[in-house]
């Protein structure tokens, strides 16, 4: 049952927490891109954005009193095997951003994540046995003949963005199954992450690579990733539960609108074909929107005698 709308204040800072996600979310490219100018490589970036989201994340878990639940999630073998998984495909997830960025295909990691609510729909009627009605087989339809239509334009299967769609729908999958909240699971995914990362970042400061503690600006933006990696979270998870689903239905395509003119911007091809792909994946996305709202609409009482 989607949660129902806050009153008043409330509901009003809920907004504001779940604009305020989907933004941060948009400009992560920039930080990511500046990263990359002061020579920091890929998997540098990747590492300390394990390392630095640690603490954050321990930084919420106890804010939240959620110490023992993260023991108990930690002693249990399964959900901790669960969480190791999820751990993986967030991190193939944040990889291929950060290369892709940093690559100068911002344009398809938009495609990419105006694709992963679509993805989420169809995950749901083949995992969880979800019906989709008539309106969202149209968004989906339309998503598939986008993204047909963008490898015809790019001459080849625009895999940034399907593994990012598809990373990130398996997190979700995994992450609905595992019994643990969002602060719990989160930290301990870092700490996951944070063994390797911690090691390859040892390893580039023995070898003369590591950027940290070298290049002052290099070293602010490396610390950066950590809140600018789970501060974003946080307010998603606190307006999701605050704002009916119809309001984050919307909410949740600004990061790929932001990331889609950001490309524009900084010169990315936009081909006719390219341009047309777009356009069908957006007939998908309010398509999707449409349906949102229409299920969460008041259904109109009938006045009875």
């Amino acid at each position: 049952m989607p949660p129902a709308e806050a009153p008043g204040s409330e509901a009003r800072l809920a907004l504001t927490a779940g604009v305020g996600c989907y933004v941060i979310w948009g400009l992560v490219p920039l930080v990511f891109q500046t990263l990359g100018h002061q020579g920091v490589s890929h998997w540098e970036i990747l590492a300390n954005r394990t390392i630095w989201a640690a603490p954050t994340a321990l930084a919420f878990v106890l804010a939240t009193g959620q110490g023992r639940q993260v023991l108990a999630v930690v002693r249990d073998v399964r959900r901790l095997g669960w969480l190791a998984l999820s751990a993986l495909l967030i991190a193939v997830n944040w990889m291929t951003y950060i290369w892709a960025v940093n690559s100068g295909r911002v344009l398809e990691t938009s495609l990419g994540y105006y694709l992963i609510p679509l993805l989420a729909m169809a995950a749901g009627a083949l995992v969880f046995r979800e019906r989709i009605d008539r309106v969202g087989a149209t968004a989906i339809a339309l998503a598939a003949v986008g993204v047909a239509i963008q490898a015809l334009a790019l001459g080849r299967i625009p895999m940034v963005s399907l593994t990012l769609a598809f990373s990130f729908g398996g997190y979700g999958i995994v992450r609905k199954l595992v019994a643990a909240d969002a602060q719990t699971g989160l930290l301990v995914e870092c700490l996951i992450l944070a063994v390797p990362g911690l090691a390859y970042v040892l390893w580039l400061h023995a070898a003369g690579q590591g950027h940290f503690g070298v290049a002052p600006v290099a070293t602010t933006w490396l610390i950066a990733c950590g809140p600018i990696t789970a501060i974003p979270l946080l307010l998603f998870a606190w307006a999701a539960r605050r704002l009916p689903f119809s309001v984050v239905g919307f909410l949740q395509f600004i990061s790929p609108t932001m990331g889609f003119f950001l490309g524009v911007l900084q010169g990315e091809a936009m081909t006719r074909a390219r341009a047309l792909s777009f356009v069908f994946i957006w007939g998908g996305v309010a398509v999707f929107a449409y349906g949102a709202w229409r299920r969460t609409r008041p259904i109109p009482q009938v006045a009875t005698a």
